[in-house]
């Protein structure tokens, strides 16, 4: 058998066995789209023969297999075996990192927000920071997991982040380099104090394994000290575990409650979270602020409390990811995880915003009952006040001072309290919208002229 046809051969061989391997029923499937795999064959076979250098079979067939994947949704993946072993192995609770919590918008690995007390946080990175390059290599184009691999290492290495920051126009610019010591990221995950006319308040940093028994204890703590109504703060929360969500919508919601349903194209991947036995706190009065920066669980109890009516939601339009992710191991030790369905609020809204069709632009997210306008880097500013509580290895927990001013927070406080109806503050935010609005086209005609 000559060369030429040997490489066909391989080529075929290996694109039927990724058939195989990922769509089990492409073998019965005749349509004109399966076909089209003969030009994929045909493009495999003329690189191998043409290419300036010489190419490995297996190595663009999984360049093939990852663009397949890749162009899905931003959460797909193909891991290689490297890559699915680290996944397989990724359950311990601590690991050495600079503490940023990321997600990909608009193709850059961003900030969603550091981790109090962790060496992002002291370094002053910023929430919507964008990760541009990690020792020097370019995260452009590639998948958050990669990024995040980068990221990560043994507790006292170091790691370079080139990154840039939006400037005072709304643009983008470039900062100077900065190199941090990786650390063992241990974060706590509730804080709560007493606010003014018996207002409790908890911020809740995310869903990890212990986040609703923390949530519990500063819910009997807030309890013991007369607190009449509740402010629940999911800011800057990037979720976490689907079962913590669940948990701590319970706290509020009665017996039987839809909390979250999933739904994809096959029956089975339809699920339903629903509310069991009695809540802890069935009548409180409540008010949840999100912003840009709350996600996946974060969205899944806000949404839940506000389709049931049990809280006012206050803030700034949610991030909009919520989908389910099923990974599934492929021969040769690789792997791939696919989104098989996407969470729906208890209304039937998509919580999953897709970024790449800006004409789906107005789906998904959670949006507020009120909403208010907050400037990120003063919302940072509030964030970053949480810096002297949180738990740091080695060194005694301070008591914090909050001084900076919080928009969001005094609107959701004086709804709870009566100061101003939930119908005014809708008013009141609907004409703040208006008049945003009519500014940004008096600017833009200025530009046009």
């Amino acid at each position: 058998m000559n060369r030429k046809k040997l490489n066909k051969l391989v080529a075929w061989s290996a694109v039927l066995f990724f058939i195989g391997t990922l769509f089990p029923y492409a073998y019965g499937a005749v349509d004109g789209s399966l076909r089209k795999l003969r030009t994929l064959v045909d493009v495999l076979e003329f690189v191998k023969e043409n290419y300036v250098e010489a190419t490995d079979t297996d190595q663009l067939v999984s360049g093939a297999i990852k663009g397949v994947v890749e162009e899905l949704d931003d959460f797909s993946s193909y891991l290689d075996p490297k890559d699915y072993k680290e996944l397989k192995n990724d359950t311990k609770g601590e690991f050495g990192g600079v503490g940023m919590r990321l997600q990909k918008v608009d193709g850059f690995i961003t900030v969603m927000t550091p981790m109090p007390g962790t060496p992002a946080f002291k370094a002053g990175i910023m929430p919507q920071d964008r990760i541009l390059f990690v020792d020097d290599k370019d995260v452009s184009d590639l998948k958050l997991d990669e990024a995040v691999a980068l990221m990560r290492g043994k507790a006292g290495s170091k790691v370079k982040f080139t990154i840039s920051r939006k400037n005072k126009d709304g643009e983008y610019e470039k900062l100077p380099d900065i190199t941090l010591k990786r650390d063992i990221i241990v974060p706590e995950v509730v804080y709560h104090r007493m606010l003014p006319d018996h207002v409790g308040y908890i911020y809740l940093v995310d869903f990890s394994g212990h986040s609703s028994d923390e949530m519990k204890k500063a819910l009997a703590d807030l309890s013991k000290q007369g607190m009449k109504s509740l402010v629940l703060d999911l800011r800057f929360n990037p979720g976490g575990l689907l079962t913590g969500a669940v948990d701590i919508a319970k706290l509020f919601l009665p017996d039987g409650e839809m909390i979250v349903y999933t739904q994809g194209r096959k029956p089975e991947y339809y699920q339903e979270y629903k509310t069991s036995g009695d809540p802890l706190y069935p009548d409180i009065p409540l008010a949840v602020l999100i912003n840009q920066g709350s996600a996946s669980a974060s969205e899944i109890v806000s949404g839940a409390l506000q389709d049931n009516h049990r809280a006012v939601i206050v803030g700034q339009r949610s991030f909009g990811k919520a989908s389910v992710q099923q990974v599934m191991p492929l021969s040769g030790g690789a792997g791939l995880r696919l989104t098989i369905a996407k969470y729906y609020t208890p209304s039937g809204k998509l919580i999953q915003r897709n970024y790449r069709d800006k004409t789906k632009a107005e789906e998904g997210g959670i949006f507020p009952d009120v909403e208010v306008e907050f400037a990120p880097e003063e919302e940072a500013k509030v964030f970053m006040q949480y810096n002297d509580i949180v738990y740091t290895p080695g060194k005694a927990a301070k008591q914090p001072e909050f001084k900076v001013k919080d928009p969001v927070l005094e609107q959701a406080v004086e709804i709870l309290t009566g100061k101003i109806s939930l119908e005014e503050a809708q008013a009141k935010a609907k004409q703040a919208r208006q008049e945003k609005e009519k500014a940004a086209e008096k600017k833009d005609d200025k530009k046009a002229k």
